[in-house]
C-alpha cells in the first residue's frame, strides 16, 4: 500500500486535477471511520491542494441531512450498502450528475442510472465454510436450502441490510415465490437463531457450532489482519471462502459508494474529489484499506483479498436490487426467518 500511495502522490505531472481552480475545503459525511479513508483523502489533497474534512456519522446521517436542509455543509456523502445509498438518494438528499471520467471508471451495474450515487468498492456476500467439515469447494445460494445442510448453517439477522440485499437479489434472479420457499428452507437449515455480525458466524464455524455461514468478503480480510484481537486470525484460518454461483450468474455483491450532496456548497471541488476517488489508483489504495474489491475493471485488489480467489460478480444492476429490498424484508418476516429453525 505504501508503494501505491507514493506512486499516487508522486504522479502530479500526470494529474488531470488543477490545484489553482479549486481552493475550498470539501466536506464529507462518512459512514466509514475517518482513518479508513484518510490516506486516500490525503493523497487527493497532496495532488490538488484541495483540503477535506470528514464528519463520521455511523448513525443518523439521513436525519442530519434532512434537518440541515439547504444549509447543510455536506459536499460528498460516503457510505456502504446499496440500501443506504438508495435511501439517501430516494429521500432527495443527493443531486444527480453525469461525469465522463467517473462513468468511464465505474461500470454501469455499480452506479445508479440517474447519476445520484456511484460505487467505489465491492464486497461479495459469500459462504464461509469449515475447511475440516465441508468437502465442497463450489456451492450456489440455492444449495443452502438442501437438506444436507440441516442444522449446519449460521447467519446474522435476516433483516440486516446485507442479508436483505442478498435476498432481494434472489427475488430478482429467481422470482418472489421461489425466494419465499428457498428462504424458509434455509431458515430450517439454521443451527440456531440468527445472531451476531459476520465475524460471529466465523467464530461459530471455528467452534463447531455450524459448518457454513453467510458473510462479506471484507470481514475475512479484517480477521486475517487483526493484530488487536489475534484470536480472529484463528477463526479465519479455519474457513475457506466459497463464491456462490460462480458457474452461472455470479456472486451477489454490494458496494461502498459516494454521492454528491443535494446542497453541496463546494460542488466543483466535490466533483473533483469524486473523479479522484473513481480513479484506478485511488481505488486500489481505498480497497487495500477496507479489504474490498475495486469496482474499476483492471484495478487490483490487495494481496489479502486476492487470496480469497477470483470473484465473478452478479451483473444484476444494484438499482434493481434496491427496488426489491422491501419485498425481501417482507419475506423475512413472512417465513419467520429471525425466529430461527423450527423445533
Amino acid at each position: 500500500m505504501k508503494i501505491l500511495l507514493s506512486l499516487l502522490i508522486g504522479a502530479t505531472a500526470l494529474s488531470t486535477f488543477s490545484s489553482s481552480a479549486f481552493a475550498e475545503t470539501v466536506n464529507i459525511y462518512s459512514y466509514r471511520q475517518p482513518d479508513l479513508i484518510k490516506p486516500v483523502l490525503d493523497a487527493f489533497t497532496k495532488q490538488t491542494g484541495i483540503d477535506t474534512e470528514v464528519q463520521f456519522l455511523k448513525k443518523g446521517m439521513v436525519e442530519k441531512l434532512e434537518a440541515e436542509g439547504a444549509n447543510s455543509p455536506a459536499d460528498v456523502i460516503m457510505t456502504v450498502d446499496i440500501g443506504r445509498l438508495s435511501e439517501i438518494s430516494g429521500k432527495g438528499l443527493t443531486q444527480s450528475f453525469s461525469n465522463d471520467a467517473i462513468n468511464l471508471n465505474i461500470p454501469e451495474s455499480f452506479r445508479s442510472a440517474d447519476g445520484s450515487w456511484f460505487g467505489l468498492t465491492i464486497r461479495g456476500r459469500v459462504v464461509y465454510a469449515s475447511k475440516e467439515r465441508v468437502a465442497q469447494n463450489d456451492l450456489t445460494y440455492e444449495d443452502l436450502a438442501n437438506s444436507e445442510w440441516k442444522g449446519r448453517i449460521c447467519t446474522r439477522l435476516g433483516q440486516h441490510a446485507y442479508n436483505v440485499a442478498l435476498f432481494a437479489s434472489m427475488i430478482a434472479n429467481k422470482g418472489e415465490e421461489y425466494t419465499e420457499q428457498w428462504l424458509g428452507d434455509v431458515k430450517n437449515n439454521l443451527a440456531r437463531k440468527p445472531d451476531g455480525n459476520d465475524r460471529a458466524q466465523a467464530k461459530a464455524i471455528f467452534s463447531g457450532e455450524c459448518d457454513l455461514g453467510i458473510g462479506n468478503t471484507y470481514y475475512m480480510g479484517l480477521m486475517q489482519n487483526n493484530e488487536k484481537n489475534p484470536e480472529q486470525k484463528e477463526w479465519a484460518k479455519s474457513i475457506k471462502v466459497i463464491f456462490p454461483n460462480s458457474g452461472d450468474r455470479g456472486t451477489h455483491v454490494n458496494v461502498s459508494g459516494m454521492a454528491l450532496a443535494k446542497n453541496a456548497p463546494n460542488k466543483d471541488s466535490a466533483i473533483k474529489l469524486m473523479e479522484f476517488l473513481a480513479s484506478g489508483t485511488a481505488q486500489e489504495i481505498y480497497a487495500e484499506l477496507v479489504h474490498e474489491y475495486p469496482v474499476k475493471l483492471g484495478a487490483k485488489p490487495s494481496a489479502t483479498v486476492a487470496g480469497f480467489g477470483d470473484i465473478k460478480p452478479d451483473t444484476l444492476g444494484l438499482d434493481a436490487i434496491a427496488k426489491l429490498r422491501k419485498a425481501a424484508s417482507r419475506l423475512v418476516d413472512k417465513v419467520g426467518y429471525d425466529n430461527g429453525p423450527q423445533s
